[in-house]
């Protein structure tokens, strides 16, 4: 706990057992779309000879979709952990930022603790549940948010592995598509009630398109792709539709 912070305040700051259980309500549709894509991951883990329980502890420890399917290509020719470690860092760094703009979401009282506890489960859809919601982000309701959505992750990579290659490839491709289907989900009733989002959703994509196919453009990363674009789109709506601070009076 911080220094400072009486053990009520901090009791306030963190949420109740009411925001954890609102949080694992939103996530259904988070966990859904996790066990989908993970039973993909969980069937390419056991091509590259990991057991279930390995595939397991993967995305328990790492819930990140681009960044495990990404390390299994190294781990299928014995890669070194330098090459995988600095992959991973490049991958998922956008998360830093996510997790930035998170933390300006929190209640100045919340503890350290906290804080860790919540950057533990900061992935794309889970970031955009929790910048869509309306006023303070409270602990308990990113914790619902994370059980419930890691819940998923753990089970469809487990069954995927148990799988094995019991489901024919172009299936398992199929299973691929649920993730952009469940973000897109997720994003379109905000654009619809707010034009600045809109507009950042489609400057956003646009941008992403160039990074992908302008030359000597394409040749940079996903990774610092995802983090320019973000960067950018971000600075310019802070710019144009800036979001007025609430104060309580």
């Amino acid at each position: 706990m911080d220094v400072g912070v009486s053990e009520e305040e901090s009791g306030m700051s963190s949420g109740s057992l009411q925001d954890f259980k609102e949080g694992c309500q939103n996530a259904i549709p988070i966990c859904l779309g996790y066990i989908a894509v993970s039973f993909a991951f969980g069937i390419e883990s056991a091509k590259v000879g990991m057991t279930p329980f390995q595939a397991a502890m993967t995305s328990l420890l790492n819930v990140t979709s681009a960044g495990q399917f990404s390390a299994l290509e190294i781990i299928a020719r014995n890669g070194s952990f330098i090459e995988l470690a600095v992959l991973q860092f490049i991958i998922n760094l956008r998360y830093m930022l996510m997790s930035c703009a998170l933390s300006q979401k929190l209640d100045s009282s919340v503890s350290t603790g906290h804080r860790l506890g919540i950057s533990y489960g900061v992935t794309d859809e889970i970031f955009g549940v929790s910048v869509l919601k309306k006023g303070k982000l409270y602990p308990m309701f990113s914790y619902g948010l994370i059980f419930t959505s890691v819940f998923g992750w753990v089970l469809g990579t487990v069954l995927g592995a148990v799988a094995g290659q019991l489901l024919p490839q172009r299936l398992i491709s199929c299973l691929g598509l649920a993730i952009y289907g469940m973000f897109i989900a997720i994003i379109i009733p905000e654009t619809r009630s707010s034009k600045a989002v809109a507009l950042v959703v489609i400057c956003a994509m646009v941008m992403s398109c160039v990074f992908t196919y302008a030359p000597f453009l394409k040749l940079i990363s996903s990774g610092f792709r995802i983090i320019i674009v973000t960067i950018a789109v971000a600075a310019v709506a802070a710019i144009l539709a800036p979001i007025k601070e609430e104060r309580n009076e």
